[in-house]
């Protein structure tokens, strides 16, 4: 059969044989590298050439060879939006309706890029171009991301011949938890060092890209560069840190009439662009006592100490780029996944898991960790004035689909195939677009199928058209859907509605905006205009039969993230679990999920008199546990919220094999008692009347180490187990309860 297709001819020896090698499909002599550039809850106002005092020069560089878009749109939140980027579908139609961390057990729901839609990658590599992934992945559901696999959603099963970065929502920017291509990895330094992960994945982009340009230059590359920034925690080098100091300390409603009157100059907004009013929550900040307006203003410093660092890091890259003769004939695509974050509420958050467990940061809670924001001591995120800065001149925030959430930066620039230089493009584009400007700019199709797999259409517009001039817009209609809230553009018109949670959704209220009159959609037209709108909404319902939006669902993140236990072959699922001595690092969503039950952790280990260290460890300063031997005692911490219940009991240390038993049992709705056994003798306990509800961190799990953020300021550093681990075993118990909903106070 393979004879077939030998285009040579075999005699008896090679001197009457003819030979053939078989033609490689490869891209035409000199085209264009692509590179997306996507940041992570990038405002529409955040960066310098978009109106922001925020130092980003190497963005603007990157704004000043190319265009700049003024109506682009995403889909309010980062793994639909990342789905929607890579395929040119929309999100629900290819299974990700919210993040990658629930399958909620319908189509549109998986938290998975279906395979009847092909990536980005796929596509490229199959027409010859070396594909690479760097930073934020996070469209595998997170239950799938450890070394167990199955990696069919990891960037190498999905079309990149390299990655390095991470695989979930987020990490911590110094002690990151890193994949290299289908591995785990340590980082290559510490902090104390000068490690920031932005640094680290420039530097393997660069060495990403030296390889192919060395090796195989004539092979064009697609580069996905995904940061971590700017999502929380919002962390950064100490001399950024100290360079916006005091910057902040007039408020964010001096720095959004600012950022205006920046954006109205740059004609980044039109002339009469109005602000919209402040987002429901949010106080004028000459009304907040001087000690929330020093402790609000802190948390932005870190905002812009951190998207100043990953600008000059980005820089590098183009540096990179540039010495190898590669920048002018690459297409750079740069845009925000969404816009500014909300999650960090009302005081701004030290600790990520606040938010995650439907609770809100105190004042009194985060002026405790005044000194630390903006370091690898607390997990920072800005409160809800700042998000709403960050989208000047925009309403609402990341998740709504208002403008906050979804009008969003975006550059495009390719000096060798765009003539205009810092020009500002007003067509309305959707990220679902980028996909089919890239295969039009290359000149290539989508292919049919992909690994015998037939495709789904694309859904985006190309926008190769725009390049050239200001225009009308060729996309005539774009559906939103995130949470239950919604909204439809069609023709220059914006019909929205917001959904709270947990309510019915025929008494939300749909509002109704000429956005090309009104930019920041500050008047309400629906009144005036209700048979426009009632066809507007009915085309909403007749999109999301199209695209697979239904059913609704407005659960948030959380229960969500509960509910995918229900998954047959979910590792949640399972009430025994073993972990073996050598493991590697176990990811959040794939540990145990021991919240709110009853559990026996027993680790069965080999030691004598000397050792110590971590037998194990899960989650970060934010929040976890960890179980270790120091100063001939057996400890159990459990870290809430940063502060430590302790249980700790002293043990005879003889050579040989040991088990030490740590318990926890229920009294109440996230509460407990936790105890170390000898065998059923009780050595120790602890009174714990408050334990995490959902989430404890996005921290994952070490066995013999306590990996990377670190769970317990009881020991410095990793505090390796010096004996040998045979294995570690959990035991949990049914016993969850319904808790009620938290109300949360001011």
């Amino acid at each position: 059969m393979a004879g077939t297709e030998f285009g040579g001819h075999i005699g008896r020896t090679y001197r009457d044989s003819v030979p053939w090698w078989p033609q490689l499909r490869a891209p035409e002599a000199n085209s264009p590298n692509v590179v997306l550039l996507l940041l992570d809850d990038v405002g529409f106002g955040s960066l310098g050439c978009y109106g922001s005092e925020i130092a980003t020069p190497n963005i603007d560089r990157l704004a000043g060879r190319g265009l700049r878009y003024t109506n682009f749109h995403t889909t309010a939140l980062c793994s639909p939006t990342r789905a929607s980027l890579l395929t040119g579908r929309n999100h629900h139609s290819v299974g990700m309706s919210i993040i990658a961390n629930a399958d909620s057990g319908f189509p549109s729901k998986r938290g998975a890029v279906s395979h009847n839609a092909g990536t980005i990658a796929e596509m490229l590599r199959g027409e010859g171009y070396a594909t690479f992934a760097i930073g934020k992945w996070h469209i595998a559901p997170a239950d799938q991301t450890s070394t167990a696999g199955p990696f069919d959603q990891w960037p190498l099963g999905r079309g990149f011949d390299r990655f390095y970065g991470f695989l979930d929502a987020a990490t911590d920017q110094f002690h990151p938890e890193l994949t290299y291509d289908n591995h785990r990895v340590d980082p290559p330094a510490k902090p104390e060092d000068g490690y920031h992960l932005t640094a680290d994945l420039v530097d393997h982009a660069n060495s990403f890209v030296t390889d192919q340009v060395s090796l195989a230059p004539d092979k064009p590359f697609l580069l996905y560069f995904a940061t971590g920034a700017m999502h929380s925690p919002h962390q950064a080098p100490e001399n950024y840190l100290a360079k916006y100091r005091g910057a902040y300390d007039h408020g964010w409603d001096a720095v959004r009439e600012a950022r205006l009157a920046r954006q109205k100059e740059l004609g980044i907004v039109t002339p009469d662009t109005e602000l919209a009013p402040r987002n429901p929550g949010v106080p004028a900040w000459g009304e907040l006592p001087g000690e929330r307006q020093r402790l609000y203003a802190r948390f932005q410093e870190a905002y812009a100490a951190f998207l100043e660092h990953t600008d000059h890091e980005l820089g590098r890259f183009l540096d990179h780029l540039e010495r190898l003769g590669q920048l002018d004939n690459t297409v750079f695509v740069l845009l925000s996944d969404n816009g500014a974050s909300q999650e960090g509420q009302h005081h701004g958050s030290v600790n990520m898991a606040t938010y995650e467990n439907e609770e809100i940061d105190s004042v009194e809670y985060n002026q405790r960790y005044f000194e630390d924001i903006g370091t690898w001591r607390v997990q920072n995120n800005y409160p809800l004035g700042w998000a709403m800065t960050e989208n000047t001149p925009l309403k609402r925030y990341k998740q709504n689909t208002h403008a906050g959430g979804v009008r969003d930066p975006l550059i495009i620039s390719w000096p060798d195939g765009i003539s205009a230089r810092g020009a500002v493009r007003n067509q309305f584009h959707h990220v679902v677009d980028i996909v089919p400007t890239v295969l039009e700019v290359l000149g290539m199709r989508a292919p049919e199928t992909v690994d015998g797999v037939p495709q789904m259409p694309i859904h985006g517009t190309g926008m190769r058209y725009s390049f050239e001039s200001d225009g009308p817009s060729r996309k005539q209609v774009q559906y939103f859907e995130m949470f239950g809230s919604r909204a439809l553009w069609q023709d220059g018109w914006k019909a929205v509605a917001y959904h709270a949670a947990d309510t019915r959704y025929e008494d939300d209220v749909w509002e109704l905006y000429h956005l090309d009159s009104d930019f920041s959609e500050c008047h309400d037209l629906a009144a005036r205009h209700p048979e426009r709108l009632r066809a507007m909404i009915e085309e909403w319902w007749a999109q999301a039969g199209r695209y697979d939006v239904l059913p609704l669902d407005d659960r948030r993140f959380a229960a969500r993230r509960a509910a995918a236990s229900a998954r047959p072959d979910a590792v949640r699922s399972r009430n025994h679990i073993t972990l073996w001595g050598g493991c590697s690092h176990v990811p959040n969503g794939a540990t145990p999920f021991i919240l709110d039950r009853s559990y026996t952790l027993t680790a069965h280990v080999e030691c004598g008199p000397e050792d110590e260290g971590v037998l194990i460890a899960c989650g970060s300063v934010g929040g976890g546990y960890s179980f270790y031997i120091k100063d001939s005692r057996i400890h159990h911490d459990y870290n809430y919220y940063g502060g430590i219940y302790r249980v700790s009991a002293p043990v005879e240390l003889t050579t040989g094999p040991h088990t030490f038993t740590y318990t926890f049992r229920k009294t109440g709705a996230l509460a407990g008692v936790g105890r170390i056994l000898s065998g059923d003798r009780v050595l120790a306990e602890v009174e714990m009347p408050e334990t995490s509800r959902y989430f404890m961190s996005w921290g994952g799990l070490d066995l013999g180490r306590d990996g990377c953020s670190p769970v317990s300021q009881a020991y410095s550093g990793e505090f390796p187990f010096t004996g040998t681990i045979d294995r570690v075993v959990f035991d949990l118990e049914d016993d969850t309860e319904q808790v009620g909903d938290y109300e949360p106070q001011d």
